[in-house]
């Protein structure tokens, strides 16, 4: 029964997210207000039904329900509690489950704490976020119901693929659909505005929280997946340019262009279409996603379905969301223009500018990920673009991102002197300089990535310092008067600061990691030590170890490092239902370097296959992300964000209850 609850309650929930997507809508447009009241309940009635199907469904998993065909094709009765509840949303019915929820939560949230709101923008969001729930609960109950059942129960399940069976891809799908789904709110504000016809500061004061909040939420989704492939996969590497990994990428630079250009709509009420136009594409890439993952266009170890009759459902969807957005924003755009001027130097111009290199810069990825698969589909003929690629054309774009993100940020608003401007930064910029020529001398005949890329990093920290030391005039006033500025900055401009280090502290990884990985593949014998980079590891043998649900081969490496001696044991593991191997890397993690070793195959003898990464400053490129997500949740607390009363209470005025 709880299987047909579940079914049952989605099935509610389309019925409810139709009210809510037709008569808030007609209410706004004919000024009625007890008609506009119907979205907040709905979109919290529908929200209460998509949980209870979620709850269902999670229950029948927990429980190996394995009369429900999802729960026999994705669980296992020896699986561990923690991956029977991932397993939720570890297929592509379950997760599209979470996707929908998601969606409904952030509805949900806005009914509830968007009192503020003017209620003609509330009513006219909120219908087009239930439009959004309606295609894809459509897309769930006709062709991904996760409450089918079995007429012939199997004794037990498939289980889950091994690779998903791993805390870090426990928690990664959820984040990663928060920021996903997150940017469907700021998409709906969008289209709202169109309909409305008006878009101005407040407008944009509403937006951003919802935008900060999955571009949030995305940074973390993809650092965890990104730290999953580095010890997970056994290949040593952090990111793959996976149409998968490109697919989430994608989003977060485009909400990163939106945060930025909604603050110049804010501070100077221009740069509106440019807005908007990125609030529809942020959101359009987000499907884009959705598709590439769940069409069967491509086979990677994220894709979750290849049924193509889904990804006709999915493009059909992408299609209508995506060409509608658009040809409404066609139909408005004269109305969105502004009289407003700036100088070509101006804290304006830099936003732009900043816009302009990340969007570029999302077409390169987008290009290189969709191209392959329009030239298969058009002459027969399959390529492969690869790292070479992306490298090669997206890196230019961060460069130069990293280079004006400092001036950039301390411009003033419409009129700017670059000289004046850069006279606190000399000191930062010759500091750079000298980093990276000290780090070119000593690493002398290999390659300018690491000199450039950690002066640059180095650039954009110290950047985000030097601009936050001039707003308090720290050495120019009394550290009392310093003290008293900091506390009175705006909780925004320190989360743009811990944000704009933390890109630094990314940066500064990626580029010592890349330039100075040292990798060694040989045969040892129980018992030998080699040496790696300078590191001296002993390799004292595999011992076999039976799990749960799998059987593994356990290798033991002592470090010698004169010290604490640490013991790493990577493991060999198979899983017997799915008769699946999977490599699980043992590493010593370190401020500095990460020792990384693989356990190969077994060559007899008691000898082995070994593979032996050191990876300097790893763990920076993950901190790094952790600081930036860190950014995002300290400019959330922004009291700015909280709308004032007075301006909905006037609002709400101009409309009447229906007769």
């Amino acid at each position: 029964m709880i299987a047909e609850f579940g079914h049952f309650a989605l099935i509610l929930a389309l019925g409810v997210a139709l009210v809510q997507a037709a008569i808030p809508l007609v209410g706004a447009q004919r000024g009625w207000s007890n008609w506009m009241a119907v979205a907040a309940p709905s979109a919290v009635v529908q929200c209460g039904l998509l949980l209870a199907a979620f709850l269902a469904l999670t229950w029948s998993f927990v429980t190996s329900d394995f009369s429900v065909q999802l729960v026999a094709m994705n669980s296992h009765s020896a699986k561990p509690m923690l991956y029977k509840i991932t397993g939720v949303w570890g297929n592509h019915e379950g997760s599209m489950l979470l996707w929908v929820l998601i969606l409904a939560l952030f509805g949900a949230t806005v009914g509830l704490w968007g009192g503020a709101l003017p209620p003609g923008l509330k009513a006219r969001a909120l219908s087009v976020q239930a439009m959004i729930g309606v295609a894809f609960l459509l897309f769930i109950l006709f062709t991904s119901n996760p409450f089918l059942r079995l007429d012939t129960p199997p004794l037990d399940g498939n289980d889950l693929n091994p690779l998903l069976q791993d805390p870090g891809l426990a928690f990664h799908p959820p984040f990663l659909y928060l920021g996903y789904v997150g940017l469907s709110m700021a998409f709906s504000f969008a289209v709202a505005a169109l309909i409305e016809g008006r878009v101005d500061a407040a407008w944009a004061r509403w937006v951003r929280p919802w935008t900060l909040a999955a571009w949030m939420f995305l940074t973390i989704g993809i650092a965890l997946g990104s730290w999953w492939a580095y010890y997970e996969l056994g290949w040593g590497g952090w990111w793959f340019w996976d149409p998968v990994e490109n697919a989430s990428f994608m989003p977060w630079l485009i909400a990163a262009a939106l945060l930025h250009s909604a603050i110049v709509v804010e501070k100077r009420d221009t740069l509106k279409s440019w807005t908007i136009l990125l609030a529809i594409m942020a959101f359009s890439f987000s499907l884009i996603g959705t598709f590439i993952v769940r069409s069967g266009v491509i086979t990677s170890v994220h894709a979750f379905a290849n049924d193509p009759e889904r990804g006709t459902f999915i493009l059909a969807i992408l299609a209508v969301a995506i060409g509608g957005s658009l040809m409404l924003f066609a139909l408005r755009a004269g109305d969105l223009r502004s009289g407003a001027m700036f100088s070509t130097i101006s804290r304006e111009s830099g936003l732009v500018m900043n816009n302009l290199l990340l969007t570029v810069s999302t077409l390169v990825v987008f290009i290189g990920t969709i191209w392959p698969l329009l030239l298969e589909i058009a002459t027969g003929n399959k390529v492969s673009v690869g790292p070479p690629f992306f490298n090669l054309a997206f890196t230019p774009f961060m460069v130069a991102l990293a280079v004006i993100l400092p001036p950039a940020a301390m411009l003033p608003w419409k009129r700017g002197q670059i000289g004046r401007v850069m006279q606190p930064l000399w000191g930062v910029l010759a500091l750079s300089v000298a980093l990276g020529a000290l780090i070119w001398a000593l690493q002398t005949g290999r390659s300018m990535l690491a000199p450039v890329g950690i002066a640059l990093a180095l650039w954009v920290v110290l950047g985000a310092l030097t601009d936050i030391a001039q707003r308090v005039k720290l050495g120019r006033a009394g550290w009392r008067e310093s003290l008293r500025r900091a506390g009175n900055l705006p909780r925004a401009d320190w989360g743009k600061m811990v944000a704009h280090a933390g890109f630094g502290l990314t940066m500064f990884g990626i580029s010592a990691i890349t330039a100075w990985e040292v990798e060694d593949i040989r045969i040892v014998d129980t018992g030998q030590s080699f040496t790696v980079a300078g590191y001296e590891l002993r390799f004292d043998g595999v011992e076999a170890v039976q799990g749960p649900n799998y059987s593994a081969e356990i290798g033991s490496f002592t470090l010698l490092d004169g010290k604490r001696e640490p013991v790493l044991r990577p493991e060999k593991r198979f899983y017997p239902v799915q008769q699946m191997p999977t490599t699980e890397a043992a590493i010593n993690y370190g401020i500095t370097r990460d020792v990384y070793v693989v356990l190969g195959d077994s060559q007899g003898a008691g000898r082995w296959a070994v593979r032996t990464y050191i990876k300097p400053f790893a763990n920076w490129i993950w901190a790094g992300s952790i600081v930036m997500a860190l950014g995002g949740i300290l400019s959330l607390t922004d009291r700015r964000y909280r709308i004032g009363h007075a301006a909905g209470r006037k609002l709400r005025g101009a409309a009447v209850p229906a007769e």
